[in-house]
């Protein structure tokens, strides 16, 4: 039986990956908020279901059949968020909670409906992928942090991090959200930058600022 805790520690383990991150039991407790303890005894029970493999080095990888019911649950979330924004209108920094609680109880003829509503693939409202993507393929189809974009010159935001739902309502509130143009005008010496968006003028913390890929704004014109 495929319950809700073990879909979130498979879709968190596929996450992980595609982000090019290193799979390990410290990686499923901070992105999963939970004790080391907890994440033991899960992965002790996905891999009895035959759904992760643990290295002797400690990694987690996910089996064929695990993979499967990961991408499954991607795919329905990305469906769900897209519904919310744009057949309901529901602000884009909302959707994520909300998919996250709704992912598990789609069914495979709603998830049919949705397709045939909205179509497959294309950008969730934050501007990502059905599946994750790596920060080296984001730098290939030319994006760039916003931490590391040069001053004087303005760009189109691409896509921000999903997660943190104080750190997106924060971005919104001041102009920063995706498919919104802005100006770096300075890089302040504590590695704030001060930013021209729709919002006025904003200054922009060093961690907030990695959590936001753009391009530059002739790039973003070509691309639309």
């Amino acid at each position: 039986m495929i319950t809700v805790s073990k879909e979130d520690y498979l879709k968190s383990i596929l996450e992980a990956e595609g982000e090019g991150q290193q799979v390990i039991s410290a990686t499923l407790a901070h992105r999963l908020s939970v004790s080391a303890p907890a994440v033991t005894m899960a992965l002790r029970r996905l891999k009895r279901d035959g759904l992760v493999n643990v290295r002797a080095d400690g990694r987690v990888q996910l089996t064929p059949e695990g993979r499967a019911i990961a991408r499954q649950l991607m795919v329905r979330h990305h469906l769900i968020e897209r519904m919310l924004h744009e057949q309901f209108g529901m602000e884009w920094y909302k959707t994520h909670d909300e998919a996250e609680r709704l992912e598990h109880a789609v069914s495979a003829d709603f998830e049919a409906k949705l397709v045939a509503k909205l179509g497959a693939g294309g950008v969730c409202p934050h501007g990502n992928p059905v599946m994750p993507e790596t920060a080296a393929v984001r730098r290939k189809r030319g994006m760039q942090l916003l931490s590391a974009v040069d001053s004087g010159k303005s760009y189109r935001v691409r896509s921000t991090s999903e997660r943190d739902r104080k750190l997106l309502e924060f971005l919104d509130k001041r102009g920063i959200r995706p498919g919104c143009t802005l100006r770096v005008i300075d890089r302040n010496c504590d590695e704030t930058i001060v930013l021209d968006t729709d919002a006025g003028k904003v200054h922009l913390g060093k961690v907030a600022a990695e959590q936001v890929w753009v391009v530059s704004e002739k790039d973003g014109r070509r691309r639309d």
